[in-house]
């Protein structure tokens, strides 16, 4: 009969949790750079939630986004304490202009080229990118990912994006290693072919 009476109370106390009302909040931070606002401890301070534990996770999961602004979105359980972080991710443009520590794309592509990616960078955004674009597979997000850097006049591998994308299919074998990073090497030889293409255009 007691264990009976324990499961009912058991029962009833995860019904009345269910139903605790969830807090929302949407911020926008910098990646990996976040710090305590007046909205985070208007929300959070009354529910005595650690707000520094919560910064914490928020710049744990931002870290990919290092000196780019991030949309999130919060969700906060008032019964349990949790709190849970959705994680948006910034517009491509912005992630290859990030990358190549661009201010603005080109207001004219095909005329003034801006920069001059890699294909190692161009793999890491779609990586960044491809959950939310809806894609089959990381190669077709490293298609869209070159797509806009045509739209901002920034070269792929020293050749116009619109070219370079009909021979992705030779790059198979890095799109499979998603390696994050150009070497040292390549990031001199790509700055010397953005200089040799903005002379002749």
């Amino acid at each position: 009969m007691g264990k009976n009476r324990n499961k009912q109370v058991l029962n009833i106390a995860l019904l009345l949790k269910s139903k605790m009302p969830k807090e929302k909040l949407d911020l926008i931070v910098e990646g990996g750079k976040a710090t305590s606002t007046p909205q985070l401890a208007q929300k959070m301070g009354p529910l005595k939630i650690n707000i520094s534990e919560v910064i914490k996770k928020i710049n744990d999961k931002t870290s990919n986004f290092l000196g780019i602004k991030v949309p999130l979105k919060l969700t906060i359980d008032t019964g349990s304490k949790d709190v849970d972080i959705d994680v948006g991710t910034p517009p491509v443009s912005e992630l290859i202009k990030n990358e190549l520590k661009l201010e603005k794309g080109s207001g004219v592509p095909n005329k003034d080229i801006k920069g001059n990616i890699s294909i190692q960078q161009v793999i890491k955004i779609a990586d960044m990118k491809k959950d939310a674009m809806y894609v089959a597979n990381l190669k077709s997000a490293v298609k869209n990912v070159i797509g806009s850097c045509n739209s901002l006049g920034v070269f792929v591998e020293g050749e116009p994006a619109k070219l370079f994308v009909k021979k992705i299919d030779n790059y198979e074998k890095e799109i499979k290693e998603v390696r994050k990073e150009p070497s040292t090497e390549k990031l001199v030889l790509l700055k010397k072919q953005l200089s040799e293409v903005q002379e002749t255009y």
